[in-house]
């Protein structure tokens, strides 16, 4: 998912799709653990995804405090 993307989402669905993302995260980790994992360079994507939505949440939280 690229910046752009993530940030025209709402906080809900901004929280959904980190959920989302961090069972698939658990669920490649448990494919690589048991050798089956078929694309060992999505376990990478995943994280970056997981830190790209993480800090648009930040970056929303700061905007509100400081507005506040």
């Amino acid at each position: 998912m690229k910046s752009s993307e993530i940030r025209n989402l709402s906080n809900e669905e901004l929280q959904k799709k980190l959920d989302e993302f961090k069972s698939e995260l658990f669920n490649l980790r448990f494919q690589l653990a048991i050798n089956q994992l078929q694309n060992p360079m999505r376990i990478k994507a995943v994280k970056k995804d997981i830190a790209r939505i993480k800090t648009i949440i930040r970056e929303r939280e700061l905007k509100s405090a400081v507005n506040v």
